[in-house]
């Protein structure tokens, strides 16, 4: 009891000091008006200027905002809202004694005035910096604007979930405006604010008709509505256009949500919107592209519960075009593509195998494909396995190793190159996850964030040259003024004749000419492509991945569970055909790049198993490319194509 009168004491105090400092304020105003007019709006569009959704960016006034909602809204958020001056104090008092009694947060206090100004702000952290400035801003606004025009600008900016504002709000949920909706819709949508991704009628209906009737109980308290009318509001059926419409989208909020999360990163982008009136950000979104990304991924799973996650971009520029971070945003806001890290298996070998040619291996170096025990230290041994235990039991070349991802001829590449080349390579094509020199990792043991790694392969698929991806475009206030525009550089930092035969190896998992003692780790997509590409695939107990490209695009897939629990092969399966069907679907009406044969670089056949030279007439023989001076001839024994430090020169581009 002591600890609840000292809480109360506290309390009242607290509460004294606020209404002498709000009075204070409140008499001596401020001399700048503050601009509220679409205050918080987030108006994202796509690469065609389109909002996204479809979505409308005006500011709806509220006499077109139906009766029904606006008292909803206060009823259940402040319903003393036309009686105080911005703070309600009793209500505080109230809420810091019931919190108190029962040692937990079960009330809060904050009047829609207060909403409102935090609504103003790109950022929520909870600082007592942040906590005075509201109360500062909260006194400015209600000492400035008058009750209809604050109610105004919050039913305009507060987030309904998948959209911000009641205008968008009631389009998305009912597909009608505002002021055209009955007493059950405007409860409902009412409802939503205090925990989107909980009373969301999307994403959970029965806690959303739960909040429903609490929000019509309020209103009856507060003689808005009588008990038959929230009787018969209740036990109405609703339909949600927002789920059921055609063009609707079950992944684009992670695309949304990524934007977001960029937009918080982007330091000359003011704290708050009061200097900018609103925002509106133009983003590199390419609604054909997402679309046949959801497609594929609806067409290609029929387990809910094995989440995928994708990213498509543009290598040139680092434009991601499309995102996907789950299978479907109401069920699960956890965006895989921009927040997990996981295993990302054999996806490495391609930045292994570009270290092994910088340093003198070719296409046709071999190594023996058996089972091998690497001896690490005296009491320490390392021995790999590959995918079914499936060994050639001969000397293979680079190229076999790439098709079957060998990873006895991965490993023995890394510890013969050294496990700190590998690391190296991969900071260099800006893998930022701190990475361990061990002889696992040239087989994905560590963890690596999906963005990151298809950043990575778009230094491949842009011949050496790094970029960095980004979603925003350009960032205006609601008076068309820049804030931001985003700046695109490349920097070059691999060898792009190295990078060119290192693509054309990465052909090789497709390929049906390396079908031998076992098959490429992607030769079940082979008919299902029109276009040439660079693939590789990744698995481990419980992580599916696989990156491929062209000139054009890069697209990078993960599929696993939540929790890590194993899968099977037929996830590894899923996740090629759902990148199979993007891309070919992507590139139907689009002429698709491939690379350039560099000057310095030359085209060999050869036995695609041994590496070794052959002529027209085997019927397997396959272009390896090589730089110049390097190709194998027919003097080459299966000895020479070992690596040694012989080949090891300085490799210049012309």
């Amino acid at each position: 009891m002591k600890r609840i009168k000292k809480i109360i004491i506290i309390s009242l105090i607290i509460i004294l000091l606020l209404v002498g400092i709000y009075f204070i304020i409140y008499f001596i105003g401020s001399k700048q008006k503050l601009k509220i007019n679409n205050s918080n709006s987030y108006y994202i569009y796509d690469n065609k200027k389109n909002l996204m959704n479809g979505l409308s960016d005006e500011w709806v006034k509220l006499k077109k905002i139906n009766k029904y909602a606006i008292n909803a809204t206060i009823s259940i958020e402040d319903k003393n809202f036309y009686k105080h001056q911005g703070f309600d104090f009793l209500r505080i008092g109230k809420s810091l004694y019931v919190n108190a009694i029962n040692k937990e947060n079960l009330q809060g206090a904050s009047t829609i005035s207060q909403q409102y100004t935090k609504n103003l702000f790109l950022d929520f952290n909870k600082t007592w910096k942040r906590k005075f400035k509201e109360a500062w801003l909260t006194v400015r606004l209600e000492s400035q604007y008058s009750k209809n025009e604050i109610l105004e600008g919050y039913l305009n900016t507060i987030n309904y979930g998948e959209v911000y504002g009641i205008e968008n709000a009631s389009h998305y949920y009912f597909n009608k405006d505002a002021k055209n909706l009955n007493l059950a819709e405007a409860s409902m949508l009412a409802g939503i604010p205090k925990s989107p991704n909980n009373y969301s009628p999307l994403v959970n209906e029965k806690k959303a008709k739960e909040r429903q009737l609490l929000v019509l109980e309020a209103m009856v308290k507060n003689k808005f509505i009588t008990e038959t009318q929230k009787e018969n509001a209740y036990n109405k059926k609703l339909n949600y256009y927002g789920y059921i419409r055609e063009n609707k989208l079950d992944t684009l909020m992670y695309y949304q949500d990524a934007v977001m999360k960029e937009l918080n990163s982007i330091e000359n982008i003011p704290n708050s919107f009061l200097d900018t009136g609103g925002l509106k950000i133009y983003t590199y979104l390419d609604m054909d592209a997402q679309e046949k990304l959801e497609q594929a991924l609806k067409d290609n799973n029929s387990n809910d519960k094995l989440q995928t996650a994708a990213v498509m971009m543009k290598p040139k520029t680092g434009q991601v075009i499309a995102l996907i971070g789950g299978n479907n945003y109401a069920e699960s806001q956890y965006n895989r593509a921009i927040q997990a890290k996981r295993q990302v298996g054999s996806t490495l070998k391609p930045f292994l195998y570009y270290s092994a040619l910088e340093n003198g291996f070719t296409a046709s170096t071999t190594f023996t494909s058996e089972p091998t025990t690497f001896v690490l230290s005296k009491n320490k041994t390392y021995s790999p396995s590959n995918y079914n235990d499936n060994y050639g039991n001969k000397q293979i070349s680079m190229g076999a190793a790439i098709a079957y991802s060998d990873n006895i001829y991965a490993v023995k590449t890394h510890m013969f190159l050294g496990e700190n080349t590998l690391v190296d390579t991969l900071k260099r094509v800006g893998i930022t996850t701190s990475l361990t020199p061990i002889p696992s990792l040239a087989l994905g043991s560590q963890e690596i964030n999906l963005m990151e790694m298809v950043n990575a392969y778009s230094t491949l698929a842009n011949l050496g040259y790094k970029v960095n991806n980004h979603l925003i475009k350009k960032v205006e206030d609601m008076d068309g003024n820049v804030l931001y525009e985003a700046k695109e550089e490349e920097e070059k930092i691999l060898n792009s004749s190295i990078v060119f035969i290192t693509n054309e190896l990465l052909t090789s998992t497709y390929n049906y000419n390396f079908i031998d003692y076992n098959y490429p780790t992607c030769y079940d997509m082979t008919d299902k492509l029109t276009n040439k590409y660079a693939i590789k695939t990744g698995t481990t107990d419980t992580d599916h991945l696989i990156f491929g490209y062209n000139k054009d695009i890069v697209l990078g897939i993960w599929s696993g569970y939540d929790n890590s629990d194993k899968t099977d092969s037929s996830v590894g399966k899923k996740i090629r055909s759902i990148w199979a069907q993007t891309m070919e679907n992507y590139f139907q009406n689009k002429k698709a790049h491939w690379y350039k044969v560099p000057k310095n670089v030359v085209g060999t056949i050869v036995d695609p198993i041994s590496g070794q030279i052959t002529n027209e007439h085997d019927k397997k023989g396959t272009i390896f490319y090589y730089i110049k001076g390097t190709q194998p001839s027919y003097d080459d024994s299966l000895d020479n194509l070992i690596p040694t430090s012989k080949n090891i020169d300085n490799i210049k581009e012309e």
